[in-house]
């Protein structure tokens, strides 16, 4: 019996993705590991009182879809809710999971995208059509809305404020601005500022905690051997692609972040061959991005040289985007913490 032909695998960099404005909203749902997300499979860290306020502040967000509207004769109004909810809190707390739950409990048309990928609608569509297709939704979320690039962050802010002046509600979560340091949290007034027209109108829960990733996985991020890897890829049986760590690093200057998304749908598992520290911010920036799709997508990752969790140099975590790398190697200590290697 002739023996069996070693399996040839894919390459990420042989991707060379696309993303129409359709294909785009048809992607404005939340991520794979959050399609059944609830405010009941929410698991509130005892030891932090805020979690389980968060929780209730988002069921109260409901109410505005399903509490019973006053009569004509009823003496009194029942105060209105602010339009806007915004999920403050550091990486790991379940702001995504909260996020995802308000999505799966508003009624009608909705939408559940990334900061970045809202962005790319209104580049596809142009800023009218986008308005007018997004018009009419019970339900914006927007995850990771970013506050790196004012530019972009005050078209959201613009685009944001038409939809809430007709009726539609807004969700977010937020990564750290440039230079906001400091342990565990985001920067809640940081948001407010950058969206001043939209500031009166969101209602600011802040949610403290530990990252729930290291409450199930300790450690660090898992790195293997040449050999350790072979032995991996023989075994696995899903979607595989295996690609050099610098091969990677310039196909991602070659493709823009919202399309990141398309470049790893329907791959099991990544594996990355040579990993090493990174020398300039724009990969490492751009890494962060990929990473965020990967975990979404619960992607897992196979990795030989440095490990994952330290390719980010200590004077990267010392800037501006401290928060973001450090968001990325909880994600990186989780994808590379998969068993059969």
């Amino acid at each position: 019996m002739p023996d069996q032909l070693p399996r040839v695998f894919d390459a990420l960099v042989d991707h060379n993705p696309t993303l129409s404005g359709e294909e785009i909203i048809a992607h404005l749902v939340p991520p794979r590991q959050f399609e059944t997300a609830t405010l009941q499979s929410y698991r509130p860290d005892p030891s932090y009182a805020s979690q389980a306020e968060a929780v209730a502040a988002v069921t109260t967000f409901t109410g505005a879809w399903t509490a019973p509207r006053g009569g004509f004769f009823s003496r009194r109004k029942a105060p209105a809710a602010l339009p806007g909810l915004y999920l403050d809190g550091g990486f790991g707390v379940g702001k995504t999971h909260l996020l995802a739950a308000l999505w799966h409990a508003a009624p009608g048309r909705k939408y559940f995208g990334t900061f970045i990928e809202y962005t790319a609608l209104v580049g596809a569509l142009g800023y009218a059509p986008a308005v007018n297709l997004l018009h009419g939704a019970s339900l914006i979320c927007i995850d990771e809305f970013e506050l790196d690039d004012p530019g972009d962050t005050r078209l959201m802010s613009r685009l944001l404020s038409e939809l809430v002046a007709s009726g539609t509600r807004i969700a977010a979560t937020s990564n750290t601005p440039p230079n906001a340091l400091g342990e565990g949290r985001f920067a809640a007034q940081d948001f407010l500022r950058e969206i001043d027209a939209l500031a009166a109108k969101f209602e600011t829960i802040r949610i403290d905690g530990l990252d729930y990733r290291r409450r199930d996985v300790e450690g660090h991020a898992v790195a293997v051997t040449d050999d350790e890897l072979e032995r991996a890829l023989a075994a696995e049986t899903g979607t595989v692609t295996v690609d050099e760590f610098d091969g990677i690093l310039e196909h991602l200057s070659r493709v823009h972040p919202s399309r990141y998304v398309r470049l790893v749908e329907s791959v099991d598992t990544v594996a990355l061959r040579n990993v090493h520290p990174f020398s300039h911010q724009t990969d490492a920036l751009r890494f962060v991005a990929f990473v965020d799709r990967l975990y979404d997508d619960q992607v897992r990752v196979l990795a030989t040289g440095t490990p994952l969790d330290q390719v980010f140099p200590e004077e990267m975590l010392a800037g501006g985007y401290r928060k973001k790398y450090l968001r990325a190697i909880s994600r990186l200590v989780a994808l590379t913490a998969g068993e059969g290697v």
